[in-house]
């Protein structure tokens, strides 16, 4: 268990936790939410100790272990990946250390084998026999196989070692699990046996998490940071969403009824304040007045941006086809003989291979050109695209309102300032120049630019990147609601659900193409074979319901 007994943080004249009282329990997982800049990771760094709160403590029970997701990538280059995730129990890593220094001496003195078998004691309780096995089946399960094990972590790429790092947090059942966006850099199948994972834990788990999937899959509770106060539900992200909606309602219409009676009573008042009969009563209502806190009646401060797409004209009957599609990238094949014809409505989720997926939308956006096939679009075709990466737009000094003015028809900076507004970039913000936006604020500023394009056919390489949970929600109703043509990439499992139409899966050794959506695509026995025949021989990993 963890106790939270009145904790407090600020920086500057900031206050992000103002006396937090909370109760953390084994057996839950709680979803921690709060908008951008809310704290979320604060707190949890709170939880962990490695910051101090200004006022109040953190209690957790001297016998329990708490285990972190570490950010810091580099910390564990001289290690293997085995020991990286066996560091993770650093009390086992220790007893391991010593135990093999004093095995390895030519001769032990008396209180040297006396210490040997206190070792081999604490080595077996703690589970040391069977610690290489757990790490590689954790390795093993989040992407990592065994051909990597032995491998140095400075030798491996930045998402591989954020698995090893989340493998290491998982390691050796800690009492206490706090993991900070776990889900990122994962693919579906990691993602998934993630959930299965977590759903199975037995002890307390703290989560940050962007994936609305995610969180309604493992969490028991969730935990909402709000002007300052963390409030516990019950329940998953979707019951804490439709909760959250209702209790907004309520307190808006309780602020107006608020405010109308306040007016009300300072109407009375201002009259008959100087009339001697009237001056009890008015006095009465002014102490009535004094009591209504009109500050305590907040609605939420979530801020959700606008997003919507609309086509300038439909699609028409022919969309797209790319015959022959073949591009080479440092020497190595990307996409081999990739042939293509999208149909009208179509909205395909691409799964798989991060690089081919990225790739082809580099050239069906019209970024790069094949080394060999041709892509040809029909007559009435618009597209607009969005990269994974779109820090090349953003290498200029410009302000908010000239950028997006780059990529508008209409320059009226009202008209602009407008459109900025509705993304959430209001007064000052405008004028910021885009070259030190942060990564969400680039993305938004590109759903603007995507929505002035007025194209029939878009194509999103991870658009939810970056976004917090209330932009990645609207986004998802614009792409749902859009009626032209979608390609897009997400880890999503919400999104690609809730839009997918038709799913393309590049495996190791070629491509599944079916039209039906995400869901079925995931339960279907056909597509599960499909997939196990496909990887099989590489990292094979098989969906489970």
């Amino acid at each position: 268990m963890i106790t939270v007994n009145n904790v407090s943080l600020a920086y500057g004249k900031r206050t992000l936790f103002k006396e937090v009282n909370l109760k953390f329990t084994p057996g839950n997982c709680y979803g921690l939410i709060g908008a951008n800049g809310a704290g979320k990771s604060t707190f949890v760094k709170i939880l962990s100790g490695e910051i101090e709160s200004d006022t109040g403590e953190v209690q957790i029970p001297g016998n329990a272990r708490l285990a972190v997701l570490k950010q810091d990538q580099f910390a564990y280059d001289e290690y293997t990946v085995l020991q990286t995730v066996i560091l993770g129990y650093e009390k086992l890593w220790k007893v391991m250390q010593e135990r093999e220094a004093l095995y390895a001496k030519e001769n032990m003195t008396d209180d040297e084998g006396l210490r040997v078998a206190e070792l081999e004691g604490e080595f077996a309780e703690m589970g040391g026999w069977e610690a290489e096995s757990e790490a590689g089946t954790l390795l093993s399960g989040l992407g990592i196989g065994e051909k990597y094990h032995q491998k140095f972590m400075k030798d491996l790429e930045g998402g591989e070692k954020v698995r090893v790092l989340l493998a290491q947090a998982l390691f050796g059942n800690p009492d206490i699990l706090l993991l900070d966006e776990p889900t990122n850099h994962l693919d579906l199948e990691s993602i998934h046996w993630l959930q299965d994972f977590l759903e199975k834990f037995p002890n307390t788990v703290i989560v940050v998490s962007h994936d609305r999937h995610f969180l309604n899959q493992v969490c028991t509770h969730i935990a909402d940071i709000d002007f300052g106060a963390i409030t516990l539900y019950v329940g998953n992200y979707d019951f804490w969403y439709q909760m959250s909606q209702l209790l907004n309602r309520q307190k808006k219409e309780e602020k107006r009824r608020s405010e109308e009676k306040a007016a009300e009573l300072k109407a009375f008042i201002q009259r008959f304040a100087s009339n001697a009969s009237k001056a009890r009563q008015a006095t009465s209502r002014q102490k009535l007045l004094d009591k209504l806190d009109l500050d305590s009646l907040k609605p939420s401060s979530r801020k959700f941006p606008y997003i919507g797409f609309k086509a300038e004209r439909d699609c028409g009957r022919v969309i797209a086809s790319a015959k022959g599609i073949s591009k080479t990238i440092d020497g190595l094949p990307v996409l081999k003989n990739f042939d293509l014809t999208i149909e009208p409505g179509d909205k395909i989720a691409f799964l798989g291979d991060a690089q081919k997926k990225s790739v082809l939308f580099e050239i069906l956006g019209g970024e790069m050109e094949p080394d060999a096939g041709v892509v040809e679009w029909g007559q009435t075709i618009t597209k607009a695209y969005i990269p994974k990466d779109s820090s090349r737009y953003f290498q200029t000094e410009l302000n908010l309102v000239d950028w997006l003015g780059q990529y508008s028809k209409e320059k009226d900076e009202t008209y602009l300032r407008g459109f900025l507004g509705r993304m959430l970039f209001s007064g000052d913000e405008a004028l910021k120049p885009v070259n030190v936006l942060s990564g969400g604020e680039k993305v938004r500023c590109m759903m603007s630019r995507l929505m002035l394009a007025g194209a029939n056919v878009l194509i999103l390489d991870e658009p939810t990147n970056h976004l917090d949970l209330e932009a990645i929600t609207t986004l998802n109703t614009a792409m749902t609601d859009f009626d032209q043509v979608l390609m897009f990439t997400s880890h999503d499992h919400e999104l690609n659900s809730t839009v997918a139409n038709r799913i393309i899966e590049f495996t190791p050794v070629g491509v599944i193409d079916r039209r039906m959506g995400f869901e079925d695509y995931l339960a279907s026995p056909d597509i599960r074979k499909l997939r196990d025949e496909q990887y099989h021989g590489h990292v094979r990993l098989v969906l489970e319901d």
